[in-house]
């Protein structure tokens, strides 16, 4: 396979979301991922749904994290799965797991051990909570990560702490991981030798909270939900006009300069002449906005808004964004070959090099779709 990573060859153990997604990216750079999957069932994701496509009932929450990937099935409490896994991990650049912590321990595949067979190896180890501490073994999905690690707390309208729609611990921790095994193979090619790289739910969810962290481990300042606003910035957020909502992001002085006229205030207004000004009196500028906004069309303001060039913006629905012509001139949709299901769009890579479209993709495969294969390569 091409890319940046084409002769890198991964070992993924893990599944759900967190390691599926840190190993896609991987695939997605042109590594080789090995995805091991258990017999009986495979990655619980193959069963989760609605939705589900095609008489075969297919998940597509499994679709969404596993393509570019090969599938073997291993029993790793049996001899022979012992054996096979021993010969991956002696092929293999990575491995990454998810397992709860002391599970590959008692697997025969401890840390210690899978550098003993293969002392390059760059091992991925993510959990939940992290992997030591008060609560290093604990378990933990990404919706009960998102209310411990704060990020309800400051999502969703006042005094209404909600979950953000998207699995996002799941996401950072899968691009953390990612992003760790990237490094430590750079590493490794000075050194020779490789090494753990471990995050977590916890621990990407943490290093998210940016500005609202520092709101209050340097400001003193307890973070609260205030639904679409922005808690340090205004006007920022959604506006009510004639026929639904815009987003409006005046976030500088010069924009001040260039919106205040477009709805019909003063730009030299003491009451709102700086962006400290502005959020202190947020409500009631919000009102002075909205009043005038609601005099015409969602289209209309936009059209006079950007014409203005202040950031602006409507909000659309999923299926929008994957009809809208920016989202797949800048290759985010990708279509794959599914054995069962033919032709199918998923959400593309993030990334581009040297501005080409991203290569070719493969579907996520299906369970044990690649074990004759694979097991022929290890006896080559």
């Amino acid at each position: 396979m091409s890319g940046p990573l084409g002769d890198v060859v991964v070992v993924d153990l893990s599944r759900v979301l967190a390691g599926p997604h840190a190993t896609m990216m991987l695939a997605d750079l042109g590594a080789r991922v090995i995805k091991v999957e258990q017999p009986d069932g495979g990655d619980e994701t193959r069963h989760w749904g609605p939705p589900f496509a095609g008489d075969d009932q297919v998940s597509t929450y499994f679709l969404a994290c596993n393509r570019n990937k090969e599938s073997i099935t291993l029993d790793l409490k049996s001899p022979s799965g012992v054996e096979t896994l021993t010969k991956l991990v002696l092929r293999a650049d990575v491995v990454v797991e998810n397992f709860r912590t002391g599970v590959l321990d008692r697997l025969g595949f401890s840390m210690e051990r899978l550098h003993e067979l293969n002392p390059a190896l760059v091992i991925l180890s993510i959990t939940g909570f992290g992997h030591d501490g008060p609560e290093g073994g604990r378990p933990g999905y990404d919706a009960i990560m998102q209310g411990e690690a704060g990020i309800m707390s400051v999502t969703g309208p006042p005094g209404a702490p909600s979950k953000v729609g998207l699995s996002v611990c799941d996401i950072l921790a899968g691009m953390n991981g990612a992003y760790g095994v990237v490094s430590a193979l750079y590493e490794r090619a000075r050194t020779g030798t490789g090494c753990v790289v471990r995050t977590s739910l916890l621990a990407s969810a943490v290093a998210a909270h940016s500005y609202q962290g520092t709101r209050w481990t340097v400001g003193g300042d307890v973070p609260v939900s205030i639904g679409n606003d922005h808690p340090s910035i205004a006007p920022y957020g959604t506006f009510r006009c004639a026929d639904g909502v815009v987003q409006i992001g005046v976030a500088n002085q010069g924009l001040w300069r260039k919106f205040a006229p477009i709805v019909e205030l003063d730009p030299d207004d003491p009451r709102y002449a700086t962006i400290a000004d502005r959020s202190g009196r947020r409500d009631e500028l919000t009102a002075a906005i909205e009043k005038v906004l609601l005099g015409d069309t969602r289209e209309s303001w936009l059209r006079r808004l950007a014409a203005a060039g202040i950031p602006a913006g409507s909000i659309r629905s999923i299926d929008e964004v994957y009809q809208w012509d920016q989202t797949r001139s800048q290759g985010l949709v990708v279509t794959v070959d599914h054995p069962q299901l033919g032709p199918i769009e998923l959400p593309g890579p993030a990334l581009r090099f040297d501005g080409a479209v991203p290569r070719e993709h493969t579907a996520p495969p299906l369970l044990g779709q690649h074990t004759e294969a694979v097991l022929a390569w290890l006896d080559s």
